[in-house]
């Protein structure tokens, strides 16, 4: 079973390396697209984007705000199933069921940056068969942990586990540089140490991929709003709310 995958970024490659079959890379950026096939080897190889070729299973694995169009390019090259690994779920699903309807359709998320894995993946089934079925074994075999979900459950706790989450963090960061003050090393304490540590790692990033985040699943206007209740609150209130919180 070949695989071909559209997009060479980071999580194409990632896939990649994590399955047993022939790949081919397809990218807006050939160079790009050969450079990670050179990455896996022999198994590897790099094809044009408007390339006709068919293959077994087609993988996307292009930044969320365009995994729809991409799905619906491409979704007719393959003989046997179509998946993506995208970050969300719901409308690459929608958009294979759309397009291929006949074919298996899976939608991964790794919970994990490709340098960080093995690690657990989302997994979201909307049609199985052996060819998925193969692709699953090969991710466990890598020491993935892959956990099943639904598509509307996994969307909405992204909102939380990433736009939330990331929005915090980097409102935390632009507080902080927008600050006159400096912090001596002296006088910091631990829990300013670790969310400057998670701070650090968030802007190691890319930015459009947090921005993408915030575009698909927002987050932001929920941090927005409980630091203004904060703002806003008098002491009682305020020890109100923290308590609330860790009830």
């Amino acid at each position: 079973m070949d695989v071909l995958v559209v997009g060479a970024g980071e999580m194409g490659r990632w896939f990649a390396s994590a399955v047993t079959s022939d790949v081919a890379f397809a990218d807006t950026d050939p160079a790009r697209a050969a450079a990670a096939a050179d990455a896996v080897g022999r198994r590897g190889r790099a094809v044009a984007l408007d390339d006709e070729e068919s293959f077994g299973v087609v993988c996307v694995a292009v930044p969320m705000r365009v995994a729809g169009e991409v799905i619906e390019a491409h979704a007719s090259k393959a003989q046997q199933a179509v998946v993506d690994v995208t970050g969300s779920m719901r409308g690459p699903l929608e958009a294979m069921a759309r397009v291929a309807p006949a074919r298996e359709r899976v939608s991964f998320h790794p919970l994990f940056a490709a340098d960080a894995a093995p690690g657990t993946i989302a997994v979201s089934t909307a049609a199985s068969g052996p060819a998925t079925d193969g692709l699953c074994r090969d991710l466990e075999a890598g020491g993935n942990d892959l956990v099943p979900v639904d598509p509307g459950t996994h969307d909405e706790a992204m909102r939380t586990v990433q736009g939330r989450t990331h929005a915090a963090i980097i409102a935390f960061a632009l507080a902080v540089a927008d600050a006159s003050e400096e912090v001596p090393d002296a006088l910091s304490t631990p829990v300013y140490e670790q969310l400057s540590a998670l701070t650090e790692r968030v802007l190691d990033g890319t930015p459009r991929v947090y921005a993408d985040i915030q575009a698909t699943f927002d987050g932001a206007e929920d941090v927005a709003a409980a630091a203004e209740r904060l703002a806003s609150a008098n002491p009682d209130e305020f020890a109100s709310l923290y308590d609330d919180v860790g009830r």
